[in-house]
């Protein structure tokens, strides 16, 4: 959970339960929250007898960091947040879905993208409190996914099955047990010709929910299964009342979207956007060329930045020579152990040096280390769609698709930030060969065959350094209760090996247990070690 000024600045909010009463008057906004209500969701139905005087605490200090963004009220036994509804991100999310469900289907699919984009993770990840998890958090998580089940009908009824493909893909390692997902899925890659691959995936999922939950394949996959078999093409089933199908239309721009923003200090990070949630692969919806009515639009599809980012100058240096060299690399690598920030620091300095690439950001996680890694050819045809080729004009070939997308590149200044590389084949049909352009590719693996072959420079990416660590620790879990313990905050970093994404699970845990002292969390809780992503 973030609050953010106007401008797009962070608000300072602190850690322990001043984010559960926050939480919860902004998912109820302009409603009356009882004070009863924010005491039992603060303490999970077990508050102390101290409860209502530190929930007073909590609102004061509320006023003060809202003051001139939104107004706190007393409300008889409780308190109000008087805010546009339209400020708050599940707010907004709510509404652009409930605009959908009436929406022709090419409306529908923009209106449904836009509030997917509007998460940023797991919903109150770091918000004390099992309780206002269960009551707020589950609700938004399950819409969430309704919301991308809604999508991936819409794009089938619009005949854009490997939008399909890509768009549940990564969602299905997150929820291999959803079976209207993965009938979703099922029913786009038998339309796309790809009929082993969606047997394959059935009897997946089917040995999943048997091995897990001792249960068979429910109605929706069964169905999907029987009509794979068939080799029935017919799309998934629709909601009553919703169009049966519709003419293809040119996406209409989102509603409620102001154009890009304005450009920033050269050097000076972007704030991150309202949607930083799981990225799967860049899209834009397609636009023939004999439709578009001015410029084509500006392609930023970087993820946003971590706003407590620190440390890293040697890397960042280096990247930056790298783009200072004459003659300049086409690509370069950051290489290093899961764990050890290589997207969040790419990330950084891509948004750093944006200026640098007036023709825009293309961006893609290539998921090489999950099964099934995203395919080459999955991302050329995204990042044609970016280009704005219209569908019918992407060639099915890998090599065609990667000559049309590299004589795209031709004459443009653009930067390719290629996200978690398996191998280097996976990478090379991507890279741009244009002066002037530069692909970033993060890793685990060193990649030689990049570098040997196709000349990119290579940055190794290792743990943060003591002091780096320590900033770290004190910019997530907050420097007072860093400072208050130094000692058992230095023996922290240490366990967790100087690495940030131990560290910000360590930090996240102690967020949701106040009580604690920093010696309570060893390395096992802090996901130390290998298999954790970064």
């Amino acid at each position: 959970m973030a609050i953010e000024t106007d401008q797009g600045l962070p608000l300072a909010l602190g850690v322990g339960r001043i984010r559960t009463v926050a939480a919860v008057l902004i998912s109820e906004v302009n409603q009356a929250v009882p004070m009863n209500r924010l005491i039992d969701l603060a303490w999970d139905g077990d508050p102390p007898a101290r409860a209502r005087g530190v929930v007073h605490n909590h609102v004061h200090r509320l006023r003060q960091l809202l003051a001139g963004q939104a107004e706190l009220a007393t409300r008889g036994q409780g308190y109000v947040l008087l805010a546009d509804p339209g400020s708050v991100d599940v707010h907004r999310f709510r509404s652009l879905v409930v605009g959908a469900r009436d929406a022709e289907p090419w409306a529908a699919v923009a209106m449904l993208r836009q509030a997917l984009g509007l998460w940023r993770g797991e919903a109150l990840a770091d918000v004390p409190g099992e309780r206002v998890r269960r009551t707020l958090g589950l609700g938004l998580s399950q819409g969430r996914l309704a919301a991308l089940q809604e999508l991936g009908r819409r794009l089938m009824l619009l005949g854009r099955y490997g939008d399909v493909v890509t768009e549940l893909t990564g969602w299905i390692v997150e929820h291999p047990l959803h079976e209207e997902l993965a009938a979703l899925l099922m029913r786009a890659l038998q339309a796309s010709g790809r009929q082993a691959e969606a047997l394959d995936h059935y009897h997946r999922v089917r040995r999943h929910l048997k091995d897990q939950l001792g249960i068979d394949p429910g109605p929706a996959l069964s169905e999907a299964y029987l009509a794979v078999l068939g080799g029935s093409h017919s799309p998934a089933p629709t909601a009553s009342g919703r169009p049966k199908s519709a003419a293809r239309r040119p996406a209409p721009a989102a509603p409620a979207y102001a154009g890009p923003p304005a450009p920033r200090p050269h050097g000076e990070p972007t704030p991150p956007g309202p949607g930083a949630g799981p990225y799967i692969a860049p899209y834009v919806a397609p636009y023939g060329r004999s439709q578009r009515l001015g410029p084509p639009p500006r392609i930023a599809q970087l993820p946003p930045v971590v706003v407590d980012f620190c440390g890293r100058d040697r890397e960042l240096t280096l990247l930056d020579q790298h783009l200072e060299r004459v003659p300049q690399p086409a690509c370069v690598v950051l290489a290093g152990a899961g764990g050890t920030g290589k997207t969040t620091l790419a990330v950084q300095w891509a948004h750093r040096r944006k200026a640098e690439f007036p023709d825009g950001q293309l961006f893609a996680d290539l998921r090489g280390f999950e099964r099934p890694p995203m395919r080459p050819g999955t991302v050329l045809t995204a990042f044609l769609r970016a280009l704005d080729v219209p569908e019918a004009e992407i060639p099915e070939s890998v090599t065609e698709a990667a000559a049309l997308y590299r004589s795209l590149l031709a004459g443009r200044r653009l930067l390719v930030l290629l996200d978690n590389a398996g191998t280097p084949d996976q990478v090379r049909p991507l890279l741009p060969v244009t002066p002037g352009c530069l692909a970033v590719v993060t890793s685990r693996r060193r990649l030689s065959g990049l570098v040997v072959r196709d000349g990119a420079a290579l940055v190794r990416v290792g743990p943060l350094t003591s002091e780096e660590a320590l900033q770290l620790l004190g910019n997530a879990l907050g420097r007072q209760r860093v400072e208050a313990d130094s000692g058992a905050a230095r023996e922290l970093v240490e366990r967790c090996d100087r690495l940030p994404l131990a560290l910000r699970i360590a930090a996240a845990r102690l967020m949701a247990h106040p009580e604690w002292s920093l010696s309570c969390v060893h390395p096992e809780h802090a996901g130390r070690g290998g298999g954790v992503g970064g």
